[in-house]
This record gives structure tokens, C-alpha cells and sequence, in this order.
């Protein structure tokens, strides 16, 4: 959407903005129009409709997007060739010093150099030139007759105008004094011009059959951009042939691209086929071994795709010969196709006539329609069909899917399963079915009968180390006292690594006053008191 200018929104006028601009997308409001009346596309998108800042644009408007330049025109005026503008009396400072016109340096001065400057002798100063610019296009500034003056042709057409009129008369004169020789000289003098001037006239006819019979010439061009010969050229053209485009002048016809110099279609349609000797281009492609060329070049294009080395310009002797070969296993294969055919369903042309009942398709079986067309009787009613494959075995299963149901799901009956894609497992899957649910229901039974059991349970008593505590368990306070001391020796080893030997030695054998001496050393850290200790 065109915006006229940037301007701070807030958050709901920025929503507001965004809905309207989607109900003009979908057609629900109507589009925003800009300065000259004119609706503007809403699916434009914003970088191409809004107006940069420095336009202070207040509407909306697409001006920005439009062509503002304007257009040259260059074939309306041109550079006024010779005008001057100004003649002072004496020298200024700056202008040239060979002539003294302002518009130029004596560098760049068109004027005879004067053997004394015009800012020396300050006599004869030259008028001021009159400088022009004008705004060119592309194609203005590679006009190269851009300016050129059409009326100056007219002094060419004056002089060779007047070459003819002084040719036309010098004949004239040739005339008159032939004339006035024949008088004098008598009747043999005539007869004589006579015969030189049959001479003459057989000799011009001599030239014209020359010129046109070296159609066939072969020439040497050699004017060329570059300088040098371009080969040889043919005139392979009768001149007395109508050239195509002038068989019928009619707009409507056959089409002529002067380019290529082709006309594809019959310019005289309705013309007797017996008297044309031209009926188009095409009918040259579409006759004659053009078209075997084309089938040739298709059968190689063919090939390649297909991943056969072929190449139609690389190697067209050996596209020629595949070709060929490839046409005779066709017809070998058409042949064997129809042997096939004939051999199954017989030959219809063959001397063995089929009976006539089979041929019309006649018997003496009555059948009886209703108005509809139904059948009512005389012949069973076909069972229908149903759209979808019947009798498709998949994943071992000998039964389709849906032969079998159980607890509202369908399954397959060879092997009792409800889950489609799954493989059949026969007899052994039913056995194995059946095992699992006995199991599950007897294990359900179980679960039962543990749950209306309320009998309570003793809670043992842990021991420090995680084992019951048996109830003649007795602590010695010697060997108590014996493992708190080892439990701060160790704990002291543990704290200073350097005090440990290289070969220490294990003891996994643990007493209870182990135990004991461990648990009352551990330090708990959700103890308050933990800080007070040792």
C-alpha cells in the first residue's frame, strides 16, 4: 500500500493499518486511491509503493514509480549549423586569441591562424558561435542521420536532372546530323546505318541473355568489414522467376518472414495443383526424404536419452546404421506380435469361416426385458462387483482381512490376529495367544486375591547398614571403642593423602562395631550441630 509519509504509529493505529490492508487484499474494502483519482493496486508491496522521505509526500501516490523525466525529443530541432550570437569591436580577455570569439580557445579555433592574433592587432574580431545542448536518448545519440537536412538531397536530384537534360540533348543533336549526313550522302549511306544499327540492337540483346544467364556464375566476394575474401558466392536465382512474396499480394495469405526468406504455407490455395510450381516450404519438409531425415535425427535424440552413445553431426554413419538396424527389429517384432495374435485368437480373413452363430452373435436362448432394459428372464443376473481387489493374500496369511472377529475387532482367521500389517504365525500364534491370555487372566486372579488378603505386615527393623537387626544382637564396648579409633585414623589418612603407603591393604571382613563406630562418626549436614563437632 502506498504511504504518504513516515509518521510514528501507535500499536493499535499499526494493527488498524494492518487489518485494513488485509480486508483491501481480499477484496472486503475498497482500494486506496492516490492524488489523481486513480485506485491503487493493494497487493503492490511497500518498498515499491512507498515515496522516500525527501519527496514530502502528503497523499498517497505512485508519481515516485512513474517515468518523471522528460522525454528527449531530438527529431524536432537540431544544431543551428553557422549562427552567431554576438560581434564585439575589440579584444576580451579569454576569448580566443587567433580570432577573438568568446566560445572558444586557439586551440580548438576552425579559422585560417592569422600570422598576427586578434588580441594583438585587435582588428576583425569573430563573432561569438552559438553553442546549443540537447537531451538525447539512446537511440538519438546513435542516429547517424540524426540532423540531417532532407532539402539538401534536392541539389543531388537538380544535378543529375540536369546530366539527363544534357545527355538527352547531345543525342538530339547526334540525331540532326546523322540526318543531315543521310541527305546528302543518298539512299546507300541509309542502308548502311540500317544494318549497323540491326548490328546493335543484336548485340544488346547478346548482353541482356548474358546477364541473365550467369546465375550460375561463381563470384569472389572480397569487400568485406574486414579486408579479405568471405569465400565464393552463387546468384542461384533466374530473374525471370516471380519471387514468392509477389505470388499473391493479398495481406491475408501466406505469411513471408523476409529474414529467412521463407514462406511455410501455399500463398495460391485454391490454385489448379497442375499449374503451380511453388506450394510453399513446408511442403518441401513434409515430402521427399526430408521426412526420413527428421525420423532419423528423433531416432538419434531418442537413443541418446536413453543412454546410447549417438551423436547424429559426431558420427551420423553410425546413426544411420542403428537406425536401421532398429527398424528391422521393429518390423521383426511386429511380425512376431501378430503371429502371437493370429496363433490365440485366429485369423478373420483366413478360408475357415467362423459359424454364423458366433460370427452375429445369435442363439436360440430367449431373453425377456422389462421397459427399463433390465433383464427379467432367460438369463442369470451377473453378480456385481465390487470396486476394490478380492481374494489378495498378503504376509503369508491364507484368509483375507475382516474373516474373522472377536471382542469388536476384526482380524484374520488363519491365525487370529487384529493387527493388519502383521505377519501370519499359524497354528503356533493361536497356541501362543491362548497361552498369554490364560497367563494374564490367571494372573489377574492373583493381583485379586492378594488385594482382599488385609492380613498386616511386621515392619522390620533396619540395622545401620541396611539389614535387619537381629534381636540378640549385642554391641562389645571394647571392640566398639577399637573401631571409633580406627574410624579417625582413617579419616585423618583420608583428609592428608601424603601419609598413605604405596601398598595399602584391604579389609572387606566389616563387624557390627564397625558399623557402629561408622554411623556415629558420619557427619550428617541436615544436623544443626554438625558445626560444633570434633
Amino acid at each position: 500500500m502506498a504511504t504518504a509519509s513516515v509518521a510514528f504509529k501507535s500499536r493499535e493505529d499499526h494493527r488498524k493499518q494492518i487489518e485494513l490492508e488485509e480486508a483491501r487484499k481480499a477484496g472486503l474494502a475498497p482500494a486506496e486511491v492516490d492524488e489523481d483519482g486513480k485506485e491503487i493496486n493493494p497487493h503492490i508491496p511497500q518498498y515499491m509503493s512507498s515515496a522516500p522521505w525527501y519527496l514530502n509526500a502528503e497523499r498517497p501516490s505512485l508519481k515516485h514509480q512513474r517515468k518523471w523525466k522528460s522525454d528527449p525529443n531530438y527529431t524536432k530541432s537540431w544544431y543551428d549549423r553557422g549562427a552567431k550570437i554576438f560581434q564585439a569591436d575589440k579584444y576580451r580577455k579569454g576569448a580566443c586569441q587567433n580570432c577573438g570569439a568568446m566560445t572558444h580557445d586557439a586551440k580548438s579555433c576552425m579559422e585560417r591562424p592569422r600570422k598576427v592574433g586578434a588580441k594583438w592587432t585587435n582588428k576583425h574580431i569573430a563573432p561569438d558561435e552559438k553553442i546549443e545542448t540537447f537531451e538525447l536518448d539512446y537511440d538519438g545519440k546513435r542516429d547517424r542521420w540524426n540532423g540531417y537536412d532532407a532539402s539538401t538531397y534536392a541539389r543531388i536530384i537538380e544535378r543529375y536532372e540536369a546530366r539527363d537534360e544534357a545527355r538527352k540533348k547531345y543525342l538530339k543533336e547526334q540525331q540532326l546530323k546523322k540526318l543531315e549526313k543521310s541527305n546528302q550522302n543518298g539512299e546507300d549511306a541509309i542502308s548502311d546505318e540500317d544494318e549497323e544499327e540491326d548490328d546493335l540492337r543484336v548485340d544488346e540483346a547478346k548482353v541482356d541473355e548474358s546477364k541473365q544467364m550467369d546465375f550460375a556464375k561463381v563470384e569472389k566476394r572480397v569487400r568485406t568489414t574486414g579486408g579479405g575474401s568471405t569465400g565464393t558466392v552463387r546468384n542461384l536465382r533466374i530473374r525471370e522467376d516471380t519471387a514468392k512474396y509477389l505470388l499473391n499480394l493479398d495481406v491475408d495469405s501466406a505469411h513471408y518472414d523476409p529474414k529467412t526468406r521463407s514462406m511455410r504455407e501455399d500463398p495460391l490455395p485454391d490454385a489448379d495443383p497442375n499449374e503451380k510450381f511453388y506450394e510453399g516450404d513446408n511442403q518441401y519438409r513434409n515430402s521427399g526424404q526430408a521426412m526420413e531425415f527428421k525420423e532419423l535425427n528423433i531416432h538419434a535424440w531418442e537413443a541418446f536419452d536413453k543412454g546410447q552413445d549417438v551423436h547424429m553431426q559426431a558420427a551420423p554413419s553410425q546413426a544411420e546404421l542403428l537406425y536401421k538396424n532398429f527398424k528391422v527389429m521393429k518390423e521383426k517384432l511386429k511380425s512376431q506380435t501378430k503371429d502371437t495374435i493370429v496363433e490365440k485368437y485366429g485369423n478373420a480373413a483366413d478360408e475357415n469361416k467362423l459359424p454364423r452363430e458366433l460370427l452375429l452373435g445369435q442363439s436360440e436362448r430367449q431373453v425377456e426385458y422389462d421397459r427399463a432394459g433390465r433383464i427379467i428372464k432367460g438369463q442369470e443376473a451377473a453378480l456385481p462387483r465390487s470396486k476394490y481387489e478380492e481374494d489378495v493374500f498378503i504376509n503369508n496369511h491364507t484368509t483375507v482381512w475382516g474373516s474373522w472377529w472377536k471382542d469388536h475387532q476384526w482380524g484374520y482367521k488363519c491365525c487370529k490376529q487384529t493387527i493388519r500389517n502383521s505377519y501370519c504365525t499359524g497354528d503356533a500364534g493361536i497356541e501362543a495367544a491362548e497361552a498369554a491370555s490364560d497367563l494374564m487372566k490367571s494372573n489377574i486372579a492373583r493381583k485379586e486375591a492378594e488385594e482382599e488378603d488385609d492380613t498386616p505386615v511386621e515392619e522390620k527393623k533396619l540395622a545401620t547398614w541396611g539389614t535387619d537387626v537381629p534381636d540378640d544382637l549385642v554391641l562389645d564396648e571394647k571392640l566398639l571403642a577399637e573401631a571409633l579409633k580406627k574410624e579417625d585414623q582413617r579419616k585423618r589418612e583420608e583428609k592428608d593423602e601424603r601419609k598413605r603407603k604405596y601398598n595399602v591393604r584391604w579389609n572387606d571382613e566389616v563387624t557390627a562395631e564397625d558399623m557402629e563406630a561408622y554411623r556415629m562418626k558420619k557427619i550428617h549436614h541436615d544436623d544443626p550441630m554438625k558445626d560444633f563437632l570434633n
